[in-house]
């Protein structure tokens, strides 16, 4: 099961707050990804956080990630085998609208 998204967002605590979000949904929709959620979101926070404060820029983050393993007849994954998180964190020049 995989996962990707990206949060663009104000601040740096305003985007991993959404990355928040977007992980519960995550789960929400593949409930595997319970095991390996706290690592994703301590990920997010730890490449936010090299990010230098600028309020004159947002914050975008990318996360993905995926697990595999053994699939049952419900169609679940057991015996987990392989695990997978990548974050990408930068700071963009403000949307004008």
């Amino acid at each position: 099961m995989s996962y990707s998204f990206n949060v663009r967002a104000a601040s740096k605590a305003a985007a991993l707050a959404a990355v928040s979000v977007e992980l519960d949904k995550v789960v929400t929709q593949q409930p595997v990804h319970a095991a390996d959620r706290a690592a994703a979101e301590a990920a997010a926070v730890a490449q936010v956080n090299l990010l230098v404060d600028d309020d004159t820029r947002d914050v975008s983050v990318s996360v993905s990630g995926s697990l595999g393993g053994t699939w049952n007849d419900d169609g679940e994954i057991t015996d987990l085998s392989n695990a997978n998180t990548s974050v990408y964190a930068a700071l963009l020049c403000k949307d004008v609208a």
